[in-house]
């Protein structure tokens, strides 16, 4: 059974940070780009960031450059999500997603795999 298992959410203010974690099983999770996206209340999808396979290449959205990392470890099928300086409008349940190839899109079906989710709360 593939699974995709954020963890790491929660309640913080204005300039704080969280780690959030995915951990990942039942599928080959070297083999796969991975994205963190995200919605906000009441918002459609946000792609937020995405790692290559190796794990040595990544891209972030403007709306989070120069404040979250991503990152991976590929021994043990996880991806993270370094979120520094947060913002109130980062108030959002976070998803990682896998896909084959890079991707950025506001739509689930276009990713092979998703997560159930992860809340983070940030406020002012």
């Amino acid at each position: 059974e593939v699974q995709l298992v954020e963890s790491g959410g929660g309640l913080v203010h204005v300039g704080g940070s969280l780690r959030l974690s995915c951990a990942a099983s039942g599928f080959t999770f070297s083999s796969y780009r991975m994205n963190w996206v995200r919605q906000a209340p009441g918002k459609g999808l946000e792609w937020v960031s995405g790692i290559n396979r190796g794990g040595w290449s990544w891209l972030n959205a403007g709306a989070v450059k120069g404040r979250f990392t991503i990152s991976r470890d590929n021994t043990n099928n996880t991806v993270y999500l370094q979120m520094n300086s947060l913002r109130p409008d980062d108030t959002a349940v976070y998803y990682c997603a896998a896909s084959s190839g890079q991707i950025m899109s506001t739509l689930k079906s276009d990713y092979d795999y998703w997560g159930q989710g992860t809340q983070v709360t940030v406020s002012s």
